[in-house]
């Protein structure tokens, strides 16, 4: 019996050499365009970050689809010849509980204070 896929949270980032803002933000909207499952895209000339939501069985399935999703539109997309530096997956469950403001933390959780 198939398990149905879970949802996970993927930021990935990427980096490189200095390309032109322009040209990373037209490359960008490309991308957007042919992965409409982006949720954020943060970016500087020589840096990228995209958000997104990933159905996937587990964290490494949803983990190698990301570190793939650069390259496999470098050239469609028209993107920078950047590398992926950086890579986060989440368990639906665990972003939320991370997200600020949520009132998630247990108390064991909070930082201890002890007085001097």
């Amino acid at each position: 019996m198939d398990r149905p896929g879970r949802t996970w949270h993927v930021t990935v980032t990427v980096a490189g050499s200095s390309v032109a803002p322009k040209r990373v933000r037209e490359a960008l909207q490309r991308l957007a365009g042919e992965q409409p499952f982006l949720s954020s895209i943060r970016y500087a000339p020589h840096r990228a970050e995209l958000s997104y939501w990933e159905q996937a069985e587990d964290m490494v399935d949803a983990a190698s689809m990301a570190l793939r999703m650069w390259n496999e539109h470098r050239t469609t997309s028209r993107l920078p010849s950047w590398e992926v530096v950086g890579l986060e997956v989440l368990e639906q469950e665990t972003y939320r509980v991370r997200a600020p403001g949520s009132g998630m933390l247990m108390a064991a959780e909070r930082p201890l204070v002890l007085p001097f």
